[in-house]
């Protein structure tokens, strides 16, 4: 069976969403009088939920981890969610996926309210079918989960995982597919090495956005 659906993160795989991500979260951490320390380690925060991550990065405890994310999404919802940018020469990919006849879906661990509003300003709603993210209130925010979310709403029986690949530059975005039986194209120019992709899983790797559907169309032709 081929591939016939592409699921895609946000965050490091369209958009380079570094720079509102990290700002965001300087803010949270000043506003809680945590030391930020070493800014590179602000670059884990783009891709896994945020809670996790502060947990994980600042040893904060489920609690405060909540508050984290409280402030952040004060400068997030009000500036940084724009202080970002599509990667070169992925709307080419995007629209010659489509055009193609697969169907397209973003499934990220942002909350669904802001990636709708990215990809609305951003103008790359019109090449997707759904797009498909965690809850403002947590209770779907797993990668793993929101895939599923995404396939359900997309009318994709389980049956079918195997017409399923996503495409993702963490590796959550690995965990969350192999996790439903499904296989992953991992990118490098997001904010994954080549050893955190390999080392988690990923079935393909494509440097660049339009080695995403060179691989796709490979793949096709092999199980043709």
């Amino acid at each position: 069976m081929k591939y016939k659906y592409i699921l895609f993160d946000l965050d490091g795989t369209i958009t380079e969403s570094g720079p509102g991500i990290m700002n965001s979260v300087e803010y949270a951490l000043n506003k809680m009088n945590r030391e930020v320390g070493d800014r590179d380690t602000l670059k884990k925060f783009i891709g896994p939920p945020l809670t996790e991550s502060m947990e994980k990065y600042y040893g904060m405890s489920e609690e405060e981890a909540l508050l984290g994310v409280k402030y952040y999404r004060e400068y997030y919802a009000v500036k940084g969610i724009f202080e970002n940018s599509v990667y070169e020469g992925l709307a080419e990919t995007l629209e010659s996926l489509k055009n193609e006849g697969y169907i397209l879906a973003v499934a990220t661990s942002k909350p669904e309210e802001y990636a709708k509003r990215i990809a609305d300003k951003f103008d790359f709603t019109k090449y997707f079918a759904g797009i498909y993210g965690a809850t403002m209130d947590g209770s779907l925010i797993r990668k793993a989960d929101v895939i599923r979310y995404a396939l359900d709403n997309l009318g994709v029986e389980r049956e079918n995982y195997d017409q399923v690949v996503m495409v993702g530059d963490r590796n959550n975005d690995i965990y969350g597919a192999k996790e439903n039986g499904i296989q992953v194209i991992g990118v490098l120019y997001g904010y994954g090495d080549l050893a955190e992709l390999q080392s988690a899983g990923a079935d393909y790797i494509a440097k660049m956005p339009e080695e995403i559907a060179q691989i796709i169309g490979r793949c096709n032709h092999e199980r043709v």
